[in-house]
């Protein structure tokens, strides 16, 4: 790995080897899980349409809460499956492939959850959101310390928390389509692993497209 981009990873073979096996594991504890729900309670829109960003088996949005779609991305097809709160999902390389699946103003809420740490190209990720998302539509990337460390970024793996925190806040701030950026530290203090959120709402719609591709839907 070399000084000169900060966002290569020590391992650099295709992500389809490494993610391929499924991992039907929480990667933070029950305490920061808890407060990752009560985030989602927090900033999405009940009977909202929700984009879970880097998806897997699990959404950590409340139970107890009903949103219209639930749409999840992410690289495991079967991790996908077996998330009781999609209502579809896509299978997608975001490194390979950083332009979203999905309609302009498609969506009213979206969140990341500790994955951020792995996107090579977060800005064009982050302007897609963006489009897909509707105006004044929160957007929220959670993360801890957790990592697997070959595929999480340089940058990242340089950084601590506080640090991470200014980074994730620049990748909103460098697409200029996003305002009321908040940081928050939601850590649930004693053993727990922290938790930190970075939110940020949409300006303005975003030019208009009709192309939109590989989505399955799921019956419950």
């Amino acid at each position: 790995m070399t000084a000169n981009n900060p966002f290569q990873r020590y391992d650099e073979t295709d992500d389809r080897q490494f993610y391929g096996q499924p991992r039907l594991v929480n990667h933070i504890d029950d305490a920061a899980v808890r407060a990752t729900t009560n985030l989602y309670a927090e900033y999405l829109p009940a009977g909202g349409n929700i984009l879970d960003l880097m998806s897997s088996w699990v959404s950590h949005l409340p139970t107890n809460i009903q949103y219209g779609r639930v749409a999840g991305l992410g690289m495991n097809e079967v991790e996908l499956k077996a998330n009781p709160q999609l209502t579809e999902y896509v299978v997608q390389n975001l490194n390979q492939t950083p332009s979203l699946a999905y309609r302009d103003n498609t969506f009213d809420g979206g969140m990341v959850t500790v994955s951020v740490q792995y996107l090579t190209q977060p800005v064009s990720v982050y302007r897609e959101l963006a489009r897909v998302l509707r105006p004044g539509s929160p957007f929220l990337t959670v993360f801890s310390n957790r990592m697997f460390p070959t595929k999480a970024v340089a940058i990242w793996q340089s950084l601590n928390d506080l640090g991470h925190q200014q980074l994730v806040r620049s990748y909103y701030e460098q697409t200029g389509l996003f305002d009321q950026i908040e940081v928050l530290d939601r850590s649930p203090g004693g053993w727990s692993d922290p938790l930190f959120a970075v939110v940020g709402r949409v300006k303005d719609e975003i030019g208009s497209t009709d192309d939109y591709y590989g989505i399955h839907s799921i019956s419950n």
